[in-house]
């Protein structure tokens, strides 16, 4: 059973408050070492370092998001076993926000500034998804998930060669998230309709096109 699921209303709205905060303000920690690459990586250029570090603060923008989605869904769920779910997700893609932060520091940039914004309009477009049904919640998971993994696979297509070290973290976190897109699936998702994807393809680019820069 969900920890969270044992608390009260008042408890567990103040639970994902402080998680929240810890999101966008504090540094994150990963419970597992950081993905790496089997071979030395070569030396980038001043454009490479550029391209890649704006490149992975757009994926560190992706990983708020994912925080703000899955505790805004735990926080709204009625069946605990949901609230399970959406709970180990989030501890897992906490893994992802650690990685991409550390590497956005790495190459010499910063994380987004716009970040509250992004985890107050996630965590808006969470509940309203927790609101509307647990399969509806679960699909949108799974339409979620199923547009970062083809992000980051567009990802890789631009990172540069020698930015090994990028690209270990990308291809890592591409294969989890089309993992909690076929567990969502297996949970019991319905697929949302064509009209509510194509919305949400449309505030992604925004979000990406924003935080690419700022």
């Amino acid at each position: 059973m969900s920890h969270r699921s044992q608390l009260s209303a008042r408890d567990r709205l103040l639970s994902s408050l402080d998680e929240g905060l810890r999101t966008v303000f504090a540094t994150p920690r990963s419970s597992i070492p950081t993905p790496t690459a089997p071979t030395p990586a070569s030396p980038l250029s001043t454009d490479e370092r550029q391209l890649a570090g704006a490149l992975m603060r757009v994926n560190h923008v992706g990983e708020v998001c994912a925080q703000a989605l899955y505790q805004s869904q735990a926080l709204v769920s009625r069946s605990p076993a949901l609230q399970s779910h959406f709970e180990h997700a989030a501890r897992e893609e906490l893994d992802h926000l650690a990685w991409t932060s550390q590497r956005v520091h790495e190459l010499g940039t910063h994380t987004s500034w716009l970040n509250p914004l992004w985890y107050g309009g996630a965590f808006a477009l969470g509940s309203l998804a927790g609101l509307a049904g647990d399969r509806i919640s679960l699909g949108f998971v799974v339409e979620t998930e199923r547009q970062v993994e083809q992000h980051l696979a567009s990802h890789l297509d631009r990172l540069p060669e020698a930015d090994l070290a990028s690209r270990a973290i990308v291809e890592r976190m591409r294969d989890d998230e089309a993992r909690h897109a076929d567990e969502a699936l297996a949970a019991g998702a319905q697929l949302l309709p064509a009209p509510v994807k194509g919305l949400m393809r449309m505030a992604a680019r925004v979000m990406t096109l924003t935080a690419h820069h700022i």
